[in-house]
């Protein structure tokens, strides 16, 4: 049997082929008879997680200290705006570095316990003054660090720098980098001798 191109490969019981017109017809009065059945179907689905990698509370703390690191002025938004907390987020849950994954954890755990010894308060139940007091005494020793919270300091502090400055935020607005642009005439200093 030959179909024509008004017919589709859609066999009833009884062997005939049902028409495009008749499946239509058919799936219409489906969704007339049960009309909540789709509605129930998108509800039973699992929610997206919000966050690949941190917990809602870690996500918390990590844009807080993006931001205690760098604030907004009045030259440019600060990392909460370039959504640096984001970017870790992403890269962290995209990692299949796990050693990199506990040093987060561990380190944002470190840094709530040292707010606790020193202000008897997680880090983001503390003032604003206790916070950056917390995160002084973790970056005394930035530049040789011993303690795993200052080894976790420098490391956040770098990560969230990368994420900062090449967000467009951080390059565009406080960079102020224009692209390639064109020159009228050469800025820079002649090499004479080669």
């Amino acid at each position: 049997m030959k179909m024509r191109s008004a017919e589709c490969g859609v066999r009833r019981v009884d062997g005939d082929v049902l028409t495009r017109r008749e499946l239509i017809k058919y799936l219409s009065v489906a969704v007339v008879a049960f009309p909540g059945t789709a509605k129930r179907q998108t509800a039973r689905r699992p929610q997206r997680k919000i966050h690949q990698f941190f917990t809602p509370a870690e996500f918390t703390l990590v844009d807080e200290l993006s931001e205690l690191l760098i604030p907004a002025d009045d030259h440019s938004p600060g990392a909460r705006d370039a959504k640096v907390a984001a970017y870790i987020d992403k890269t962290l849950g995209e990692t299949p570095d796990l050693q990199m994954k506990q040093r987060w954890r561990e380190g944002l755990k470190s840094i709530d316990e040292i707010a606790r010894e020193m202000h008897a308060k997680a880090f983001m139940s503390a003032a604003p003054d206790q916070r950056l007091a917390s995160l002084d005494r973790i970056s005394k020793n930035e530049s040789d660090p011993q303690k795993p919270e200052e080894k976790f300091f420098v490391e956040i502090k770098s990560t969230v720098a990368f994420a900062y400055y090449t967000s467009k935020i951080g390059l565009r607005q406080e960079l102020e980098y224009k692209g390639n642009t064109y020159l009228k005439e050469f800025a820079g200093e002649e090499v004479k001798g080669m």
